[in-house]
């Protein structure tokens, strides 16, 4: 669905634009806002890329990731370009308290807003909004917009491809989800055919561990895993110990929820970390089991029916309790 598409003929002409993204960008969030910079690049603008924080370093390899500005690194910067910029795209987010410490300059920014996303009950803050709920990822939206609203599959090259990829490869579980149609398998290809090398991307991001890494995973497979057969429902509590005894930075506990997705006849994954400040819930389901749904009324968060967030700011032992008892009322999902 596009809504304010009058807007499009202020990119008639070069402007200063920022790209944003979500607290903690992921794969498709920061290959979407990527992708689109070196389109947008390739058009004449103007164009920076503004995160609120770090991110995973196994996106350290994609094309354009130096231009990235951190807003903890430099806010100065981040500041003057918000105030600065006449379009702000904002991508992979349908709120901007997602953005975290960006939130209060991009509502004071007198820059047009244009949000490109696919998350559920998108807030109604956009000049222009590109948004489709069942799209498998934002980078499959950006480049539908590049290709069918704005005409421009001829600027689509190697890099944009490869940022393109990688965003809707993560976003898919490596094109596994339901999510990912015939439609996507389609961009898929395209984006290959533009350059894309797909083996390369999949070894940058899947197989780039570190040994610290690697044996957190057995540390919480061992000692964090937790069965609930009754309700065909496993979970991951990590603590804040846990996360300092592994030295655990951005991205480490990245997939580590689809382990307890992959055990015979779960249904229901969470994983709860206590990241101190808050805990995190990540929940990834089977079937028609409302992940989405649960993070909404239970844990001020949301997303996808099969994969979605939450935090909490109760104890670690609190919010995990909470979660299990919450199981009843899913029984009849989760056990037929």
């Amino acid at each position: 669905m596009l809504q304010g598409e009058e807007n499009l003929k202020l990119l008639t002409e070069p402007k200063k634009i920022v790209i944003t993204t979500h607290h903690k960008p992921d794969g498709d969030a920061l290959g979407s806002s990527l992708g689109l910079y070196h389109w947008l690049k390739k058009k004449n603008h103007e164009v920076s890329v503004v995160v609120s924080s770090d991110f995973p370093t196994f996106l350290d390899w994609l094309p354009g990731r130096d231009v990235v500005i951190s807003y903890p690194e430099n806010p100065e910067k981040c500041k003057q370009l918000l105030d600065e910029a006449e379009i702000i795209f904002c991508l992979d987010y349908s709120a901007l308290s997602r953005t975290n410490i960006l939130e209060e300059y991009i509502c004071a920014a007198s820059g047009q807003k244009w949000m490109i996303d696919h998350h559920l009950d998108p807030e109604d803050f956009a000049q222009l909004t590109y948004w489709d709920s069942n799209a498998a990822a934002t980078a499959q939206l950006i480049y539908t917009f590049i290709v069918d609203i704005l005409g421009g599959k001829e600027l689509i090259d190697a890099n944009i491809a490869t940022c393109l990829y990688a965003g809707i490869m993560t976003d898919t579980g490596s094109f596994r989800f339901r999510s990912t149609t015939s439609a996507v398998h389609y961009i898929i290809a395209n984006l290959i055919e533009a350059g894309a090398r797909n083996w390369e991307i999949h070894e940058q991001i899947y197989n780039s561990s570190t040994e610290r890494r690697l044996k957190f995973l057995g540390y919480c497979l061992l000692n964090c895993l937790e069965v609930i057969p009754e309700y065909n429902t496993a979970l991951f509590s990590i603590s804040k110990d846990d996360l300092a005894q592994f030295e655990i930075s951005t991205g480490d506990t990245e997939g580590l929820v689809n382990y307890a997705l992959s055990v015979k006849g779960i249904r229901l994954a969470a994983l709860i970390v206590d990241r101190t400040e808050l805990i995190k819930l990540s929940l990834r389901s089977i079937g028609d089991i409302p992940c989405n749904e649960i993070c909404k009324k239970y844990f001020n968060g949301g997303g996808h029916l099969n994969a979605s967030g939450g935090s909490s700011s109760e104890k670690l032992a609190t919010v995990v309790n909470t979660f299990k008892s919450i199981l009843p009322e899913y029984k009849e999902l989760l056990t037929t």
